[in-house]
C-alpha cells in the first residue's frame, strides 16, 4: 500500500501507511501489557477487555449488558486502576435524582449567594453501575455530558476532563426493577457489549484464581491520561481506504432501507442506525486495527465491530418480535450479504 494520509498528531504532514504502522507498533506496547494484567484478575472475557480498550482509544462510551456476577464491574474497576486518572463509581438506584450525578447549586446564607457543588460526573472514568435501575429523568442528566463533554448546573456550564469516558453496566431489561434507557441516550453509547457466562474451563480457573493471594494484589498503574490522548491521535491517523468507507456506509444504510437480497427485512426494522453509527463504526475499526498493530483498517475490523456498534441502534418491529427475529439476526444477515470490498 502506498497511499498517504494526514497524521492525527501532525495533520499538516502526509504519512504513508508503513509509517503509520510503525507509529502504531511503537506506541501500542502498553495495550498488550494491560491485557495481560487484566487477564490475571478476569478469567476469559477477552472480547469484553478488548472492547474496553477500544472505548479508551476512541473516547466512545460503552454499555455492558449481562446478568449479575459476570465481572462487568470488576473489568471496569480493573481498567480504571490501570489508568492514572480520576475514577468515580455511581451506583444507580430508583430513588436517585439528577443532582446526584451532575451536582447542584447550594445556597450560602453567609454571603446570600449560591455555590455550585459538582457531582461525581466530574471525573475522567465513570462507572455507571446498573444504569437502567434509575428512571429516565436521571438518565437525561447524562445526555449533555456524554455528547458535549460538558455539564450545565443552573446558569453555568462546566467542561469535563479531556479524558472522559462513561462505562455503564446494565442488567437485562427483563429483570425486575429495571427501566428501558431513552433512545437518545442509548445512541450515545459507541458500543453495546453483551457479556455471557464463562465456559466450564474458565469457571474452573475462576475457583483457582480466588485461592491465590498474589492475584488479588492491587492493579499497578500502567499508563497516564497523556499517553491515552497521544495514542488517540495515532488511532485517528490510521488509514481507511475509500472502499472500506463505502462498505461502512452501505452497512449502515442497509439497516434503514434494506435492498437487494435483504429487501424482505424491511418489515422487521422499525428504525435503523443513526449517522452516529457510521462515525462510531469507523472509529472502532481504527482502534481495533491499532490493537492489532496495523496502520490500516481491513474489512474484518468492520465485521468484528459491527455487532457491538449496531445492536442497540436497530429498533425491530412488532412483526419481527412476533417471528422471533432480533436485531442480532438482522445484523448477522447484513454482514453475510452486503458485498465486502
Amino acid at each position: 500500500m502506498n497511499q498517504t494520509v494526514g497524521g492525527g498528531a501532525a495533520p499538516e504532514q502526509n504519512l504513508s501507511v508503513a509509517e503509520i504502522s510503525r507509529a502504531v507498533r511503537d506506541s501500542s506496547a502498553w495495550a498488550g501489557l494491560l491485557k495481560n494484567e487484566m487477564a490475571k484478575r478476569i478469567v476469559g472475557q477477552e472480547r469484553l477487555v478488548e472492547r474496553l480498550l477500544i472505548g479508551l482509544l476512541t473516547g466512545g462510551h460503552i454499555l455492558l449488558e449481562g446478568l449479575p456476577g459476570l465481572a462487568k464491574t470488576l473489568a471496569v474497576k480493573t481498567l480504571a486502576a490501570a489508568v492514572s486518572a480520576s475514577f468515580r463509581r455511581i451506583q444507580f438506584t430508583p430513588d436517585m435524582l439528577p443532582a446526584d450525578i451532575i451536582g447542584t447549586e447550594i445556597y450560602n446564607p453567609r454571603d446570600t449567594s449560591f455555590v455550585v457543588k459538582q457531582g461525581p460526573i466530574f471525573a475522567s472514568l465513570i462507572l455507571a453501575d446498573e444504569i437502567n435501575r434509575a428512571p429516565s429523568k436521571v438518565q437525561s442528566a447524562l445526555l449533555e455530558a456524554m455528547q458535549e463533554r460538558q455539564v450545565t448546573i443552573g446558569e453555568s456550564t462546566f467542561p469535563l476532563p479531556e479524558l472522559f469516558l462513561v462505562l455503564a453496566t446494565q442488567n437485562p431489561i427483563e429483570q425486575e426493577g429495571t427501566y428501558p434507557l431513552p433512545e437518545a441516550q442509548v445512541d450515545r453509547f459507541m458500543l453495546k457489549v453483551k457479556v455471557g457466562y464463562p465456559t466450564r474451563e474458565e469457571e474452573r480457573r475462576i475457583l483457582d484464581l480466588l485461592d491465590h493471594a498474589d492475584d488479588k494484589a492491587a492493579m499497578p498503574p500502567i499508563l497516564a491520561p497523556e499517553e491515552i490522548l497521544a495514542a488517540r491521535k495515532i488511532v485517528d491517523s490510521i488509514y481507511v481506504d475509500e472502499r472500506i468507507k463505502d462498505y461502512i456506509v452501505e452497512l449502515i444504510c442497509s439497516t434503514r432501507e434494506p435492498s437487494g437480497p435483504n429487501a424482505g427485512m424491511r418489515g422487521y426494522i422499525e428504525t435503523g442506525a443513526s449517522p452516529r453509527a457510521t462515525i462510531n463504526l469507523k472509529a472502532a475499526a481504527r482502534a481495533l486495527a491499532y490493537l492489532n498493530g496495523r496502520g490500516y483498517v481491513i474489512p474484518d475490523d468492520i465485521k468484528n465491530c459491527a455487532p457491538d456498534v449496531l445492536r442497540h441502534r436497530i429498533r425491530i418491529s412488532y412483526e419481527a418480535e412476533a417471528e422471533g427475529i432480533s436485531s442480532e439476526d438482522i445484523i448477522r444477515r447484513l454482514l453475510e450479504t452486503v458485498p465486502v470490498p
